[in-house]
């Protein structure tokens, strides 16, 4: 752990409230990870692709909202991290292992605790998650902050320590303005940026092409089902079956190929981005989606035909990550 004061303070607020008891890891997936851990460090393993999408306050309840229904989609696209120590997990393990390394144990309901999909959709304005914040969370970062109110200092410092996957912030532009943003936490870094820009665009075209359809998509698919598809697709990728508009289920991989790329490409289009940046990004979603090869899925083939240890597996995902090329052209 580094000597930054945060992630110190974080460590020591973490296991005051648990009483010194270490963390437990217990994940069920292809195979089963039972372990415990004296800190928060494993934390480490969870880096994630942060995108954040700016919105006037007018459209953030709609953007914020049409995020949540996109998470699932975008993580059945995008699962890369399927091994820890050595055992064969979900496909995005990273999922899991987040909403354990740093879990308290003072909520009872999985929506309240600390890494979370959260509690439902937003009904009036984004503010209703922060005052979420207060009703259910203690502030685990006791710091007294001397600024202006209107810089929001301590509503920001207590939302910083409340990951939900899809989390709203507050920001400043250049001159001084606040404005709203949503934080889109789901996607994995890597493989390579080439498929990290691919899943960025795959997120701001969907978004925008349900935050401005004329019937609000969250009418037609509840909060439970959107949260059904996230932890669905992170544990089983392309072959999850996910609940969609019409309330039909359907294999991820079909519903990518055949409504969420096309839902997306309009978003994009509406957005002014270009036919050759929208078509290179897409098509890569596009050709990795067909070929069923996403980073997990290169990683339990590689590991299966080499019997890999985790070491040869880094080196051999870093070689070809080095590369540039999208993970749907690395050969075994």
């Amino acid at each position: 752990m580094s000597e930054l004061k945060r992630y110190r303070a974080l460590n020591e607020q973490v296991f005051k409230r648990r009483c010194g008891r270490p963390l437990r890891i217990c994940i069920h997936g292809r195979e089963h990870l039972d372990i415990v851990h004296p800190d928060v460090m494993l934390e480490a393993a969870a880096t994630s692709f942060q995108v954040h999408l700016q919105s006037a306050e007018r459209n953030a309840v709609r953007y914020f909202n049409a995020s949540i229904i996109a998470a699932g989609p975008l993580m059945a696209a995008s699962g890369n991290s399927p091994l820890l120590f050595d055992t064969d997990l979900w496909d995005e393990t990273r999922i899991p292992l987040f909403e354990q390394s740093v879990e308290i144990g003072d909520q009872p309901q999985p929506e309240n605790r600390r890494v979370s999909f959260g509690c439902g959709y937003v009904r009036d304005s984004l503010f209703e998650c922060f005052a979420e914040n207060i009703a259910h969370h203690d502030v685990l970062l006791p710091i007294l902050i001397d600024s202006p109110p209107q810089q929001f200092a301590h509503l920001r410092l207590h939302n910083g320590t409340i990951w939900r996957w899809i989390r709203p912030l507050i920001g400043f532009d250049p001159d001084g303005t606040p404005h709203f943003r949503i934080e889109q936490r789901v996607l994995p870094a890597g493989p390579t940026i080439a498929d990290m820009i691919s899943n960025a665009a795959l997120f701001f075209g969907l978004a925008r092409y349900l935050a401005t359809l004329r019937d609000a998509p969250e009418t037609m698919l509840g909060f439970h089902q959107a949260r059904d598809n996230f932890y669905a697709a992170a544990r089983n990728g392309l072959q999850a079956k996910l609940t969609w508009l019409d309330n039909s289920t359907i294999e991820a991989r079909v519903l990518l190929l055949e409504e969420i790329l096309p839902m997306a490409r309009q978003g994009l289009e509406t957005l002014g981005i270009g036919k050759t940046d929208i078509d290179r990004n897409l098509g890569v979603l596009e050709s990795r989606i067909k070929s069923g090869q996403t980073g997990s899925a290169w990683q339990r083939a590689y590991c299966e035909k080499y019997r890999a240890d985790s070491l040869h597996l880094v080196a051999a995902y870093l070689e070809r990550q080095r590369s540039g090329s999208p993970v749907h052209e690395w050969a075994l």
